[in-house]
């Protein structure tokens, strides 16, 4: 197992301390379980790509421990009433769906490359921002109007990139798939 890949690991087991920090009230330790974790996501990116240690394991453990660290945060803080609860749907329903679709292509024996498209790496680094937001509202004061912004531009992110990655699955779908019979 390689640097990176390590990292992504560390980042999983954040998720836990993070949910345990947020459900005993002691936010300033969640943000920063949360703010390390987020900015590991991109060092170990980073590191696969400088030190030429991208990794089969690392193009599935990366996005695992992203997601995980996403909506386990946007659940819990949801449910702390610190988040609005129909972005923890919107976030999560995204990911379910995304991953049905991963499961109807393999099911159906069409090629599936786990490949993040750009939209989907803004989602994140969006997602990211907007916990640091709700996490840090008790610690910095920002200008009025700044909570509506943030809510409105993770929603477009989230529905843009869930609705890519819908017309790539219908668009890997629609082709013909090598040895399916035409009867």
């Amino acid at each position: 197992m390689n640097i990176p890949n390590i990292i992504s690991v560390f980042r999983i087991l954040s998720v836990p301390l993070l949910v345990i920090l947020l459900m005993e009230g002691r936010m300033s330790a969640a943000l920063l379980v949360f703010f390390l974790a987020g900015v590991s996501d991109g060092i170990d990116g980073f590191l696969a790509r400088l030190l030429k240690q991208k990794t089969a394991i690392g193009a599935f453990i990366d996005p695992l421990a992203d997601k995980l660290l996403l909506n386990t945060s946007y659940i819990t803080l949801a449910i702390l009433g610190i988040l609005p609860h129909w972005l923890a749907v919107l976030a999560v329903s995204r990911d379910v769906i995304i991953l049905m679709g991963f499961g109807i292509l393999f099911f159906t024996d069409r090629p599936i490359r786990v490949e993040p498209t750009m939209d989907s790496k803004v989602n994140t680094a969006i997602q990211l921002a907007c916990v640091l937001y709700f996490l840090s509202n008790d610690y910095v004061k920002f200008s009025e109007g700044w909570e509506l912004t943030i809510l409105a531009v993770t929603a477009f992110f989230t529905l843009l990139s869930g609705f890519r990655y819908i017309a790539i699955g219908f668009q890997i779908l629609g082709t013909n798939n090598i040895g399916e019979s035409s009867d």
